[in-house]
């Protein structure tokens, strides 16, 4: 049997800075909180590999995309790595080099027929940002960022027409200090849920200047929501489940798609002294500046029951207090 692809059809595929470009030409300085966590955790990396090498697209770029074109792919997404994209992250003095490299990427997919897509942060949040303002606590780092996304808009958006603010924005918060799993392991709820809303201002202030530029593409933010079923049809699990898309999945949607939060998670923020504060502007600016578009990152789904236990409160505030995972017997693996 043959089938036709759609004329309209985006067969494309995604990477990123980190996961890609490689250390070479980068800067003294110039590390992003994924190389940080490479050197000091290298042993978690797969036989040790990681960005330092990656897959050297930066030296490499013209011979994959030459591979993009022979295999018939429309669209390429990756990153502008931001902690390689300056030499002073203050005052947002551009690296020349890495940016005209952004520049030579951007030309080269366009000549090949493959349409540019770019993200600002896949977690290349930069070390400096990370050591002078705990990285995403700070309401100065929004501002840094939002500098940051004028000028990529303004160098590439004559180009690039699809953007994204964020890649998987929940994914560092929650590894680092929600769950501590990741480096430096620092379990912290409330941080956790400053770095959610601090992102969520970020991107709703980058659409807002991409609108202000007068560019004719569109902006979004690619998302990995866990889509979530309880066990069973009882109002305790599917309270579990509400529960679940509430804190991780709505966390983002919400405020991004609909331009404000849930009552319900303002609430309980509140009651469990995670809150974040929001400024009547800064939710002025969420609520006037939702997203053109999404991107979604479906991994696998996610099935919960209600707990089964009273959660111990000598921990601190976790989600978990409100469901337990559920492992579906005699599913396919």
């Amino acid at each position: 049997m043959k089938l036709s692809i759609p004329e309209n059809f985006i067969l494309g595929a995604a990477s990123s800075a980190w996961q890609t470009e490689g250390w070479s030409g980068k800067k003294e300085g110039q590390d992003s909180y994924l190389d940080s966590w490479y050197k000091n955790e290298k042993f978690v990396w797969h036989n040790g590999y990681g960005p330092a090498v990656a897959t050297n697209f930066m030296e490499q770029y013209q011979e994959d995309i030459d591979l993009m074109k022979e295999i018939g792919l429309t669209h390429y997404r990756t990153s502008i790595n931001w902690s390689r994209f300056f030499t002073d992250y203050e005052n947002l003095i551009v690296d020349e080099d890495y940016a005209q490299h952004i520049d030579d990427v951007v030309n080269a997919l366009l000549k090949a027929g493959v349409e540019p897509m770019l993200c600002l942060e896949h977690y290349e949040l930069p070390v400096y940002l990370s050591e002078k303002y705990d990285g995403w606590s700070s309401r100065k780092v929004v501002d840094l960022y939002s500098g940051y996304a004028k000028i990529a808009f303004e160098r590439y958006g004559d180009r690039v027409k699809q953007w994204f603010t964020f890649n998987e924005p929940i994914v560092p918060q929650t590894r680092i200090y929600l769950d501590a799993i990741r480096w430096p392991h620092e379990q912290n709820t409330a941080k956790w849920m400053l770095w959610n809303y601090h992102k969520v201002l970020a991107s709703a202030q980058a659409v807002k200047i991409y609108r202000s530029l007068g560019l004719t593409g569109r902006v979004g933010c690619v998302l990995n929501p866990e889509m979530v079923y309880a066990r069973s049809d009882s109002k305790e699990d599917k309270k579990a489940a509400e529960m679940y898309d509430l804190f991780y999945n709505r966390v983002f949607f919400d405020p991004m798609v609909k331009g404000k939060y849930s009552s319900e998670l303002i609430e309980l923020c509140t009651k469990f002294d995670i809150y974040f504060n929001p400024a009547d502007d800064d939710l002025s600016v969420i609520r006037e500046n939702t997203l053109d578009f999404l991107g979604i990152n479906q991994y696998y789904p996610k099935r919960v029951k209600a707990p089964r236990y009273e959660w111990n409160k000598a921990t601190p505030f976790h989600p978990e207090m409100f469901f337990e995972n559920f492992d579906l017997p005699g599913k396919k693996k």
